[in-house]
């Protein structure tokens, strides 16, 4: 149980729903309390500033804000809600205003895309914005479309972790483990090694994912990924130590990690990734090529967790 908030942002269209219904299953399964952040449009807070401006006695001091009262009314009809939800109307941009807010958070969630933008894009400019660069884990909900196209059994799979042995921090494991152990499910752990698929391979299976126990030093594997299978045992060792009800299955795969892992979410409760690559600095708003191509293109919620260089 957790006293640090799940924290959802909300704008009232359908993605930003889905993203409360995932957020508010998530606080219950933590035992955490719910935030549900709106952050007011510009013409409202024009408005607003212009009427505190003016000074009118006659005039209301806070403006009724519509999205959080729709949003009210949904999560009255919800077969459960935590033991305390909370309601933010906030002001300032967007992306600006929810890293605020989040900052205590155990995660935030958002849709992928919001009330603005193209229908057509994949991952709104708000989500993209704070996911590239908040301070503490952001989990994106893909909209309708794309998640219809996993099918069933998401909210019941694996929790999938892209992994870079030497270079993923230490964060995004824990993050990855402590989500499976409030599931109740296994962490599969992906890495990808760049050397071309043997010849003989089954294209109707992505990869095998294996289990710790059932690496054996055969020698049917190619070098390189069994080297990657016994760097992945070694830097899971701590984390399987800490969480030892978490079953463990481990995968390394020749090609690109990121279209493994985005072939993997069609099945997965959960991908988690990490943000920064450690060779870049920490106040960059770039993130890693593979989160951003999984943001993009998961059929499931992806969490994005950031990592922090040696020196921060």
């Amino acid at each position: 149980m957790s006293n640090a908030p799940v924290v959802v942002a909300v704008d009232g269209s359908e993605h930003s729903l889905k993203a409360l219904e995932w957020a508010r299953t998530e606080a219950l399964r933590h035992g955490s309390p719910l935030v549900v952040s709106h952050v007011l449009p510009d013409s409202v807070q024009l408005y607003a500033a212009r009427r505190s401006s003016l000074a009118d006695p006659s005039q209301p001091k806070e403006y009724a804000d519509p999205v959080a009262e729709h949003v009210r009314d949904v999560l009255a009809g919800a077969p459960e809600l935590p033991a305390e939800v909370r309601y933010e109307s906030l002001e300032g941009s967007v992306p600006e205003a929810l890293r605020v807010t989040g900052e205590q958070s155990l995660m935030l969630v958002m849709g992928s895309r919001g009330r603005g933008g193209f229908a057509a894009l994949l991952l709104g400019s708000n989500s993209r914005a704070v996911a590239s660069t908040a301070a503490f884990p952001v989990v994106v909900v893909p909209h309708a479309a794309r998640s219809a196209e996993a099918g069933a059994g998401q909210s019941a799979g694996r929790v999938v972790l892209g992994l870079h042995a030497a270079e993923t921090a230490d964060d995004v494991v824990a993050f990855a483990f402590a989500e499976a152990a409030a599931r109740g499910t296994t962490v599969q752990v992906v890495s990808a090694y760049a050397i071309p698929p043997a010849p003989v391979m089954v294209v109707d299976n992505p990869f095998q994912a294996i289990p710790p126990e059932g690496l054996a030093d055969d020698g049917n594997a190619v070098p390189a990924e069994r080297e990657m299978l016994r760097s992945q045992t070694e830097r899971l060792a701590p984390f399987r130590a800490r969480w030892p009800q978490v079953p463990v299955e481990q995968a390394a795969v020749p090609g690109d990690a990121a279209e493994r892992l985005v072939t993997a979410s069609r099945s997965a409760a959960l991908v988690v990734v990490g943000r920064h690559h450690p060779r870049r600095s920490v106040g960059s708003l770039m993130i890693g090529s593979v989160a951003h191509a999984v943001l993009h293109h998961a059929h499931g919620p992806v969490a994005v967790v950031p990592t922090l260089s040696d020196d921060e």
